[in-house]
C-alpha cells in the first residue's frame, strides 16, 4: 500500500501542483492510515470507519479529523480512477463538520506595540511582511529577493498550489526592507552565500519556518498573547475590511480561491464592532 500512496503523492506533486509541506501532510495522514489495514484489495468501508472512530477515541481535534478524512477520500478517488480499485471504499464517506471558529486577531495598538519594541532590522522585515502583506508563513521564508519590487512597491508570493499573487508594500514595510537589505548583503559576503531567498540570520543560516513560529510567539509576549505568524494574517484581513476594504480585494490579497473563506473576517469585525460597543456603554 505504501507504493501506492508514494504513486498518488507524486501525481499530486506533478499532475496538481501542490505544494511541498500540503503533499508532507497527505504523506502523514495516509501512511498513519496503511499502518492499521492490510493490502489495499483487502480494505473496505469498515477499516475506514474503524480508523476515524480511532481517531475520535485518541482525542484528534476535529479540524485534524477533518483533514484525514479528506486525505482519504481524495486517495482513494484516485485509486478507483486510475483502476487500482474497482470500487472506492470512501465514495459515501461524509465529510465531518466542526462549528466554525472565529480567527483570533489582536488589535493596530497591539500590533504597533510589537512593532516598536527592540526590533532588529531582519525582525522588522519579518513583521511587516507577515502583517501589512498579510503572508503565510511557508511564503514568506520562500521569498527570494527578485520577488520584492521596490520601485513598483509590490511584492510577489505563491501560495497554496503554487499560485502567484502581487501585493503592494507599504511605506513602513519598504523603509523596513531598505534598513534589512544592507545587512543582508554583508551576512551574504561574509559567509560567501548563494541562496536567492530574502531572509538570513546574522550568522549565515536561511530562516525556517520554526524560526519565525518561535519569534512571534516571543513577539505576543509583550501583549500578553498567545499568538501566532496567522494571528498578523488574520489581523491584516480583518483591519483591511474594518476600514472599508472590499471583500474581493481581501480575497486577492490573501489568495484565497474560495471568497467564503474570506467572509469570515466579515464575522470578526461584527464582533469586535459589538465588542467595542459594549465595552463603551457598560451602564
Amino acid at each position: 500500500m505504501y507504493e501506492i500512496i508514494s504513486q498518488y503523492l507524486e501525481y499530486l506533486e506533478l499532475e496538481k501542483g501542490l505544494s511541498q509541506n500540503t503533499i508532507d501532510a497527505y504523506r502523514r495522514d495516509l501512511y498513519a492510515f496503511a499502518e492499521g489495514v492490510g493490502s489495499i484489495e483487502s480494505l473496505d468501508r469498515n477499516d475506514i470507519n474503524n480508523y476515524i472512530r480511532s481517531l475520535k477515541e485518541k482525542n484528534y481535534a476535529p479540524t485534524s479529523v477533518i483533514r484525514k478524512v479528506a486525505s482519504l477520500r481524495g486517495f482513494f478517488k484516485w485509486t478507483t480512477s486510475m483502476n487500482i480499485l474497482e470500487k472506492n471504499p470512501a465514495s459515501t464517506l461524509e465529510q465531518p463538520k466542526v462549528p466554525q471558529r472565529l480567527p483570533k486577531v489582536i488589535s493596530l495598538k497591539e500590533i504597533e506595540e510589537m512593532l516598536h519594541s527592540n526590533l532588529t532590522p531582519l525582525q522588522a522585515v519579518i513583521m511587516e511582511l507577515l502583517y501589512s502583506c498579510g503572508l503565510r508563513v511557508s511564503e514568506l521564508v520562500n521569498l527570494k529577493l527578485n520577488d520584492i519590487d521596490m520601485n513598483s512597491k509590490y511584492v510577489r508570493c505563491f501560495g497554496k498550489g503554487s499560485k502567484e499573487r502581487i501585493i503592494p508594500i507599504g511605506k513602513q514595510a519598504l523603509e523596513k526592507l531598505r534598513n534589512y537589505l544592507p545587512e543582508r548583503d554583508t551576512v551574504f559576503k561574509t559567509h560567501n552565500l548563494t541562496s536567492k531567498r530574502l531572509l538570513v540570520n546574522d550568522s549565515g543560516r536561511l530562516i525556517n519556518r520554526q524560526d519565525i513560529y518561535n519569534f512571534i510567539h516571543q513577539r505576543g509576549k509583550i501583549i500578553h498573547k498567545n499568538i501566532s505568524p496567522h494571528t498578523l494574517r488574520h489581523s491584516f484581513a480583518t483591519h483591511l475590511l474594518e476600514n472599508g476594504a472590499d471583500l474581493r480585494v481581501v480575497q486577492e490579497l490573501l489568495g484565497h480561491s474560495d471568497v467564503s473563506t474570506t467572509q469570515l473576517y466579515t464575522h470578526i469585525s461584527k464582533k469586535r464592532l459589538k465588542d467595542v460597543y459594549f465595552s463603551i456603554n457598560k451602564d
